[in-house]
């Protein structure tokens, strides 16, 4: 009866744990040696995310609290967040790379023949290159997005073509938008050729105030410039708005208005509450002030159809005469 076909027989495995027995304190070695690259490349990991965290802009704003108050913390919770997933990502990486290489070199230490293992690394490498191009710009614009800070979860972003929504997850391959409607988009990272920010450090809430041609600018201008100060002294927006608010000027003048512009640098995302307060109180005022708002000069004479035919006979008979 013939004797089972086995690929390596006991002689070659005793001889292979000999091998391995001889070359323990190597196999060490290189395990112990990249147990050290790797710390290392995680310290310098570590302080790369701690810059991060302090962002990357170079007008943020680092120092305090925003508006009358004192101080406040530097950074935001959001971009710490980011910069540390950013920084478990890297180590990962890194680890990875680190083991692979490691292992590569024990394998070639115990006497085993890596030409065809790298090879077909290369090989799969390559393949993956060619098929999987769009991936790889995705993940790579991915990983620089979340690095640079360029947008995170819950800011408002406006991505081109009318698109303009809440983030509501980043991903290294795609990040989930919300539009205003409830409409849910993923736009793939590699796409985006540009993108605004609209609630990143700070905002500001540019408001054009019309009122009626009429009206004495410089008394508009008092009474705005004192809803805008108790607006600006009110401690419910104590944080919000950040710097003291301002009349830019008139922005258009026509026959019937006069258009002023005011505005204030507020918090990120507080823009449009900030709007909408000062628009009431901006109404309430100039009712209160008898300020008027815009109307029409020209009017519209309305005439029944007896007198629309009687005009159409009494020209007539003009030209005739």
């Amino acid at each position: 009866m013939p004797e089972p076909l086995t690929l390596i027989s006991q002689d070659q495995w005793q001889d292979f744990g000999q091998l391995v027995a001889r070359k323990a304190g190597t196999l060490v070695a290189l395990v112990i040696i990249g147990l050290i690259v790797q710390y290392l490349l995680h310290r310098l990991i570590d302080r790369l995310v701690r810059k991060a965290e302090e962002g990357v802009l170079p007008d943020r704003i680092t120092n305090g609290r925003l508006g009358r108050g004192a101080a406040e913390q530097p950074g935001s919770t959001r971009r710490v967040q980011r910069a540390k997933t950013m920084g478990t990502l890297l180590k990962s990486i890194v680890s990875g790379i680190i083991a692979a290489i490691v292992v590569t070199m024990m394998l070639a230490e115990v006497g085993l023949n890596i030409g065809p293992i790298i090879a077909s690394a290369g090989i799969v490498g390559v393949a993956l290159g060619f098929g999987s191009q769009t991936l790889v710009k995705d993940f790579l614009s991915g990983i620089f997005m979340i690095f640079e800070d360029q947008y995170g979860v819950g800011d408002v972003v406006d991505m081109g073509d009318g698109l303009t929504g809440t983030v509501e997850a980043v991903s290294l391959r795609v990040t989930r938008m919300r539009d205003t409607n409830g409409t849910v988009w993923y736009v793939r990272n590699g796409e985006l050729l540009r993108v605004g920010n609209m609630s990143q450090n700070w905002a500001r809430t540019v408001l054009d105030v019309q009122v009626s041609a009429r009206e004495d600018l410089n008394r508009v201008r008092g009474v705005l410039t004192d809803v805008i100060h108790d607006l600006w002294e009110d401690d419910d927006f104590d944080g919000v708005v950040i710097e003291e608010p301002e009349i830019w000027g008139i922005e258009a003048i026509t026959p019937d208005a006069i258009t002023l512009r005011v505005a204030l640098k507020t918090a990120p995302m507080e823009q449009w509450r900030v709007a909408r307060v000062l628009r009431a109180r901006i109404k309430s005022r100039f009712d209160h002030e008898g300020i008027q708002a815009p109307y029409p000069t020209s009017y519209v004479m309305n005439r029944t159809p007896g007198q629309a035919e009687a005009d159409a006979t009494v020209g007539a008979d003009s030209d005739d005469g």
